[in-house]
C-alpha cells in the first residue's frame, strides 16, 4: 500500500509499529521495504497512466468547466435598491453575510474610490470583488448586474481604466507586520486605497479585516501614485528579503514534528498505541506553523526555490535509502519471490480507486477534471503526477485540490495502516 500509493510516511509508521510490537523478527521490516520498492515505480506511473486515459474518455466540456481557480471575482452592479441609497459602505457590507469588497464607484461618468464612509447613491455603477458563486445573489442584493464589460479577461488593463488611480502589487517584507491583521492597519481611511487581492503562495484570497497578514503575501493596492508610494515603505516591497530562507522557523517546526509524531495515541481495542511517525508529525506540525504561525509572529515564507529544492533532496534521500536497504535482494525477490505478485495487488491499489473516485467525482459530483486529478494526486501522495496534470490543465486548480487533501490523505493512510498491521499481527 505504501508503494502503490506513493505514500512514504505509512512504510515509516509501519516499520516504527513493526519495531515496537515484533523487535525480534527486523525482517519483516525488511519485506515493507521490499514491498514498496517494488511497487513504487508503477504507483508513480500508474497514476498518471489513469488520469491520461480519464482526461481522453471525458467530454470536453467537463475538461475546461470552471478550470481556473479564482478567489476574487470581478463584478459589476447598478444599484437600484431604495434600501441602500443614503447608506455607507461600511453599513452596505454589514447588510448582507456575503463577503464582497467595492473597488471602484461610477456616479454620473466619473469614477470614485470608495471609503468606508462613502455614501451610495442610486444608479451609482459599483466595481465589486467577490466570490463568483455569490455574484448573482449580490445582483439581487444592489439591483442589477451590468455584464456589458468583462473584467475577468485576463489582458485587461486596470491601470487605463483611469489615469488618476493606479494599480500595484505589493510584497509584504517588513517583519513588523508579519501577523497583523488587515484591518487593523486602516489603509483605506488612511491613504483612500483599496486591497483587492492578496496572493499567498499562489492562493488568490479575498481581502478582509480579520484576515492575518503574512511575510511573502502579495497585495494589489488600487489608489493614487503618492498613496501607494506610502504603503509601499510601509509594507517594505523588497524582494531582497525574501530571499533570505527563514531556517529557524523551518528547524523548529521539524523538531517539533518529531517530538508530535513519537506521541503514542492509545485506541480503544489496540494493544499498541499508534503513533504519526518521523513523517506524519512534521506535516501535521507544517500545517499548524502556517496556519498560526504569522498570529505569534513566526515568520513562515521561504521562495519557491528553496521549497522545490528541500522537497526534491527529501524525495532523492528517501529514495537512495530505499534503494540501499532493498536493493541487495530486490532482483531475487522480483524474478524468484513474491515480487510479481507484490506487483499485481500493487497495480490494484492503484488503479481502481482512482478509476472509481475519479469517475464518481467527474460524472457524479460533476467536478472539473482539474480540480478531480488535483484531489487523486493529493490523495495518492503522487507529486510527480501533479506536474502531470498542471502541465496538462494549465490550472492551478490541481494545485490547490492537492494541497487541501493531501494532509487527510496523508493522516488516514498512517492510522489506517497501522490498526489494519496491529490487527493481522
Amino acid at each position: 500500500m505504501s508503494g502503490a500509493a506513493t505514500n512514504t510516511p505509512v512504510l515509516a509508521a509501519v516499520q516504527s509499529t513493526l519495531a515496537s510490537v515484533l523487535p525480534d523478527m527486523p525482517a519483516l521490516s525488511s519485506d515493507a521495504a521490499m514491498a514498496t520498492a517494488v511497487t513504487y515505480p508503477f504507483g508513480v506511473v500508474g497514476v498518471i497512466l489513469a488520469l491520461a486515459v480519464m482526461y481522453n474518455m471525458i467530454p470536453q466540456t467537463i475538461r475546461q468547466e470552471r478550470d481556473e481557480f479564482r478567489a476574487a471575482y470581478v463584478a459589476e452592479f447598478e444599484v437600484l435598491k431604495s434600501s441602500l441609497c443614503g447608506h455607507t459602505v461600511r453599513e452596505i457590507v454589514q447588510m448582507t453575510e456575503k463577503h464582497f469588497i467595492i473597488s471602484r464607484i461610477w456616479r454620473n461618468e466619473e469614477l470614485l474610490l470608495p471609503t468606508s464612509t462613502t455614501i451610495i447613491h442610486e444608479h451609482d455603477h459599483l466595481l465589486v470583488l467577490c466570490h463568483q458563486e455569490e455574484a448573482e445573489a449580490l445582483g439581487d442584493f444592489f439591483g442589477r448586474r451590468d455584464d456589458r464589460q468583462d473584467w475577468n479577461r485576463p489582458d485587461i488593463d486596470w491601470n487605463a481604466v483611469d489615469a488618476r488611480l493606479n494599480n500595484k502589487r505589493i510584497i509584504i517584507t517588513n517583519p513588523k507586520l508579519n501577523g497583523v491583521k488587515l484591518g487593523a492597519l486602516k489603509l483605506r481611511n488612511k491613504y483612500s486605497l483599496n486591497i483587492t487581492r492578496i496572493d499567498r503562495a499562489g492562493v488568490e484570497l479575498l481581502a478582509s479585516p480579520d484576515l492575518y497578514l503574512q511575510t511573502g503575501d502579495r497585495l494589489t493596492v488600487v489608489g493614487e501614485a503618492g498613496a501607494l508610494s506610502q504603503v509601499e515603505k510601509l509594507m517594505g516591497n523588497s524582494i531582497e528579503m525574501l530571499d533570505k530562507p527563514r531556517l529557524v522557523s523551518f528547524f523548529l517546526g521539524l523538531c517539533l514534528g518529531c517530538l508530535v509524531g513519537s506521541i503514542p495515541l492509545m485506541i480503544p481495542g489496540m494493544s499498541v498505541p499508534l503513533q504519526l511517525g518521523l513523517a506524519g508529525g512534521p506535516i501535521v506540525v507544517g500545517i499548524l506553523i502556517g496556519a498560526y504561525g504569522p498570529r505569534f509572529h513566526l515568520a513562515t515564507f521561504m521562495t519557491n526555490s528553496a521549497t522545490q529544492l528541500i522537497k526534491q533532496i527529501g524525495i532523492v534521500l528517501y529514495l537512495a535509502g530505499l534503494g540501499l536497504s532493498s536493493g541487495a535482494g530486490f532482483v531475487d525477490t522480483l524474478l524468484r519471490g513474491d515480487g510479481l505478485l507484490w506487483m499485481g495487488v500493487g497495480a490494484i491499489i492503484t488503479v481502481v480507486p482512482v478509476a472509481l473516485v475519479g469517475l464518481f467525482n467527474l460524472f457524479v459530483l460533476r467536478r472539473n477534471f482539474a480540480e478531480t486529478a488535483g484531489i487523486l494526486c493529493g490523495t495518492m501522495a503522487n507529486p510527480f503526477a501533479l506536474d502531470y496534470v498542471v502541465e496538462l490543465t494549465e490550472s492551478r486548480t490541481s494545485s490547490i485540490a492537492y494541497a487541501t487533501v493531501y494532509p487527510v490523505g496523508i493522516f488516514v493512510r498512517i492510522i489506517s495502516a497501522q490498526i489494519m498491521l496491529l490487527l493481522f499481527l
